[in-house]
């Protein structure tokens, strides 16, 4: 299939990108994943021998290699930071609430999909009184999310309405996938985390191939950006003895980011969480990790988030404790309406994931706990 994307002409998307346009366009905002987990649904199913689902509605595909083997969990989550809509003023300006966490100066006349309570798409524009009447004093500062109102191009409350606009209808930003003209740097929305996803979809495809003496779970979680909350109950129902957490981290390589905030370069390997806001990363598992990876030359590298955390923060603290690390890629331009990964990053990823369920048998995981 062909795509003019990013300055590109008619790039051939491989199965691949074609597979992480389709989950980057998916429209998903905590609470309302139903159009996210059915295109992971489509992806993984032909790689698990049962798909299920928690209450809360994450989806769990279930690959059972040796039956009697201990459970690995590898959890992404299916959610993407976005808005909702609160109020629909009397010209028909949308008023909102942002869902995840947001740095107001990202959103200001950025192009957003408002999702109508009948299923349709409509498109806005986050907008603000301009700075040609403001203050000078108040021109240098941020603008405060709660004056932001979006503009979906309707003349009065009653228009709106009439379209199907309503409290409660989840708004996302709208970005187009682009294959950028180093054709390993990819843009798009959503990273965070449909890359997760992507990874545990493909390490059940790999499996299909392989001998694994376990039982695997790959998990689209829901709501993770407002609380982790999906893996929690995810977790819960499956009782694993392994956790791991596919996600995105920051990257440190553009201006202005020192050393003491980040270390990570795209297209160095996948980043091995040591420390986050929600949890110290398990000795025995960070160990078993990282000989994988030096014994097949996966490169990886180390990093901290102590202002953010991932899944495995719920992971971990289920029943009575489930060794659990995050595993994450790097991404800049994090919670935005657009984010630039490496392509090497995801494939190492992909295979790093791979060789570690193909290891974890019930001897190594023992091994893992009472180190």
């Amino acid at each position: 299939m062909f795509f003019n994307l990013g300055g590109i002409d008619l790039i051939k998307l491989d199965e691949t990108l074609l597979m992480l346009k389709e989950l980057t366009d998916a429209k998903g905002i905590p609470g309302n994943e139903r159009e996210v987990r059915e295109v992971m649904k489509k992806y993984i199913s032909p790689f698990a021998d049962e798909i299920t689902y928690d209450g809360l509605g994450s989806l769990i595909a279930k690959k059972v290699g040796e039956g009697t083997g201990p459970k690995i969990m590898l959890s992404s989550h299916l959610d993407e930071v976005g808005f909702m809509v609160t109020n629909i003023d009397d010209k028909g300006f949308i008023r909102f609430q942002t869902v995840g966490g947001w740095w107001s100066q990202v959103m200001l006349a950025q192009r957003v999909t408002v999702v109508t309570s009948k299923g349709e798409s409509i498109t806005g524009v986050i907008g603000s009184k301009p700075p040609h009447i403001l203050p000078l004093e108040v021109r240098k500062k941020p603008f405060d999310v709660k004056d932001m109102f979006i503009d979906i191009g309707a003349t009065s409350k009653e228009e709106a309405t009439s379209w199907g606009v309503r409290p409660g209808d989840m708004i996302v930003p709208y970005f187009e996938f682009t294959v950028m003209k180093n054709e390993k740097f990819l843009l798009a929305k959503a990273w965070d985390n449909r890359i997760g996803c992507a990874v545990v979809i493909d390490v059940l495809k790999n499996l299909q191939k392989e001998k694994h003496p376990n039982i695997v779970y790959g998990v689209g979680a829901v709501q993770e950006e407002v609380g982790r909350r999906g893996a929690k109950t995810a977790a819960y129902q499956i009782e694993p003895d392994i956790g791991f957490a596919l996600d995105v981290g920051t990257a440190g390589d553009t201006p202005g980011i020192t050393e003491k905030e980040s270390l990570s370069k795209l297209g160095d390997g996948p980043q091995i969480i040591i420390y986050d806001a929600t949890l110290v990363s398990h000795k025995g598992l960070r160990e078993f990790v990282t000989s994988v990876a030096d014994e097949l030359n996966i490169p990886y590298q180390f990093e901290s988030i102590p202002g953010g955390g991932t899944d495995a923060g719920s992971i971990h603290l289920i029943k009575s404790g489930v060794p659990s690390m995050a595993i994450t890629i790097s991404t800049r331009y994090l919670h935005s309406n657009a984010s630039i990964i490496h392509r090497d990053d995801y494939e190492n990823t992909v295979k790093l994931l791979t060789e570690l369920v193909k290891r974890l048998d019930r001897k190594t995981v023992n091994k893992i706990k009472f180190e």
